[in-house]
């Protein structure tokens, strides 16, 4: 079963008190004691994000580990294939794929989704995975960016978190200029199986997914049931 864990925001770096959608990333792998492994490269692999995710994993009944491009391993494919699970962090989603293209880690990853390994994210570490992002990585505005492509669609995080972006993505969507696609609030995430969306669950019981496609030159957003976690 290959599995992907997309949330619009939240976890340990945006929920310092809400361990919910965290653990739940941790329930999805077999492994009694899963190695989880951290990738800030959106962060520049910032020491600060870094030392949180620690402080969070640690007390989990797993085998936290990160992995920064700035500082690599010696063997980067066998030191990715052998976690259990791949954890990406928020920031600038462009930077971030074009590191990973230069390191191969692209295809490294997507072999590590290929055998089993559960990969999941934030924000940046959200969009990554579908064919298309809505993302500030340029820093004038809220663009679509092409992604890696494992899921169909597109995917725009913090759609009640910030205030820009529910305009932008409908805006995208209404011009045919973004491929229709989720739309996850702060707190709400999508568990993916086999490159479908099996659910949406959510660590606040006002998060919500949206499903956001164009009909008739009108965005229309439409819910997708959610399980709060509880």
């Amino acid at each position: 079963m290959k599995q992907i864990l997309a949330m619009g925001g939240g976890g340990f770096s945006m929920e310092d008190d809400n361990p919910g959608l965290d653990q739940y990333i941790l329930r999805q792998s077999d492994a009694n004691k899963p190695s989880i492994c951290f990738i800030p490269t959106a962060s520049g692999d910032g020491d600060e994000y870094i030392e949180k995710f620690y402080r969070f994993f640690e007390k989990e009944d797993c085998n936290p580990s990160h992995l920064a491009l700035f500082n690599p391993p010696h063997n980067l494919r066998d030191f990715v294939l052998d976690k259990d699970i791949l954890y990406v962090g928020g920031g600038s989603t462009k930077n971030m794929l074009a590191l990973w293209r230069e390191w191969g880690l692209e295809q490294i990853i997507r072999e590590a989704w290929e055998q089993g390994t559960v990969l999941a994210g934030l924000s940046a570490g959200a969009i990554c995975w579908f064919q298309q992002g809505l993302t500030d990585s340029y820093g004038d505005k809220l663009r679509p960016l092409d992604c890696l492509g494992i899921i169909e669609g597109s995917c725009c995080p913090h759609y009640d978190g910030e205030i820009n972006r529910r305009k932008a993505y409908i805006e995208y969507i209404t011009n045919a200029e973004i491929k229709p696609g989720y739309a996850l609030d702060d707190g709400a995430a999508l568990h993916i199986v086999d490159a479908k969306v099996h659910k949406a669950i959510s660590s606040r019981r006002s998060a919500q997914a949206y499903y956001v496609y164009n009909k008739d030159g009108t965005a229309v957003e439409e819910n997708i049931p959610i399980t709060y976690l509880s």
